[in-house]
């Protein structure tokens, strides 16, 4: 009967999560994802538990964790990521996990230390992209700057998270991550080079039929690599990252009308399904009762929003455009700390290992909450950009 209630309420939060959204967003946006987490709470285990943890549930969210860093992926400009730019972001990323596995040693000598590094040094990418898209701001130099610091910002952490909190010591875990690496970038080559014409002309003759064999692809490609990161032991994520880099190339010279009808539905297996049981499960998964039974660990939220500040959006204006001002780098600072789905994946791992508490976990997915919320409404706002920020949050924030 567990199973059976959590799999009725979960749809249901994710139903009531987007009217909510939209019905306050004349007063106040606030991203669906914020509904969908506080929701699970409410529904959770913490307060009203109707909803407890369950292995199908579990794994449907792990599914919808996989589904949001593919199409993170997919999302990827690959220019941001050239020249100045990229390098520039690829150092503010560096600065950021040194800063922030300082801070961490600071405060848990240890393994626990390299967890808060990894947790603050993150960038939600795909919370981001929507935004600037919707903004107009993706092809603008801001825009890129964003998008090269959000990048850098989730795959930097995936590889942290695969080489030093897997089952295996760092040496032989670089070694076996350079092994799919290799294997990544012969998938790479594969969409860059071989002829996709006749794939494309299968997606445009099922586009509309059961065969639907696009989203049967993307499901392949997604499934092979997340199981090649299982069976080589790194983090499932960085195989759904790469799927979605890998899916992208192939779809490159399909007819513009193609493309934008698969990710549709990509777009809505994604984020009317799977995304949402994500970050609905950890809403319910998440250990309220541990946060409230000590008040200072509510003020621990708020130390460690303005940490994510410090250590990752600070080092993100790095990647600021040439000869931007203040006003300009303060916005880049915002968006590259805005942070959720890796700290809530790698919170989850070290909870797993016992490597942190329940608690600690609350406070860091509490303060990533809270930067989905604040960071980019003000980012955009400081942009001049409220009416398109307004629209972006409430409609298309995951």
């Amino acid at each position: 009967m567990a199973d059976l209630s959590t799999l009725l309420v979960i749809p249901l939060v994710a139903v009531l999560a987007p009217l909510l959204s939209r019905g306050i967003s004349r007063w106040l946006p606030v991203p669906i994802v914020v509904f969908e987490l506080v929701l699970g709470i409410a529904m959770g285990p913490s307060m009203l538990n109707w909803a407890q943890p369950s292995p199908f549930a579990s794994t449907l969210a792990e599914l919808g964790l996989a589904m949001l860093f593919f199409v993170a992926g997919t999302e990827i400009q690959f220019a941001a990521l050239t020249g100045r730019t990229g390098a520039r972001a690829g150092l503010g990323w560096l600065v950021s996990l040194v800063a922030g596995v300082a801070l961490g040693w600071l405060i848990a000598p240890g393994d626990s230390a390299i967890v808060l590094g990894v947790a603050l040094s993150s960038t939600a990418l795909g919370t981001l992209l929507p935004i600037l898209r919707d903004a107009g701001e993706l092809r603008t130099p801001f825009g890129f700057s964003v998008s090269a610091v959000g990048a850098v910002g989730e795959f930097g952490p995936l590889v942290a998270i695969s080489v030093f909190l897997g089952s295996r010591d760092p040496g032989l875990a670089t070694v076996i991550l350079a092994v799919f690496a290799v294997i990544a970038a012969l998938a790479v080559w594969w969409a860059l080079k071989a002829p996709q014409g006749r794939l494309h002309a299968v997606v445009t003759s099922t586009l509309h039929t059961s065969g639907q064999f696009a989203m049967r692809v993307v499901l392949l490609i997604l499934a092979v690599l997340v199981a090649l990161s299982l069976f080589l032991g790194i983090d499932m994520l960085l195989g759904a990252f790469t799927a979605g880099i890998v899916w992208r190339l192939v779809m490159r010279e399909a007819p513009e009308a193609d493309r934008e009808a698969v990710d549709s539905k990509v777009e809505a297996v994604a984020f009317g399904f799977l995304v949402p049981m994500f970050f609905v499960y950890t809403g319910v998964t998440f250990d309220l009762t541990a946060l409230t039974s000590a008040p200072l660990l509510l003020v621990g939220v708020v130390i460690a929003m303005v940490a994510l500040f410090v250590v990752r959006g600070l080092p993100s204006m790095l990647a600021s455009p040439v000869g931007a001002s203040g006003r300009e780098r303060l916005p880049i600072a915002l968006m590259g700390a805005t942070g959720l789905p890796i700290i809530v994946a790698v919170t989850s791992i070290a909870v797993e290992k016992s490597l942190i508490t329940s608690a600690f976990a609350s406070v860091l997915v509490g303060a990533g909450m809270l930067s989905v919320l604040v960071f980019p409404l003000v980012a955009m706002s400081l942009r001049g950009e409220r009416a398109s920020v307004r629209a972006a949050i409430v409609e298309d924030v995951i």
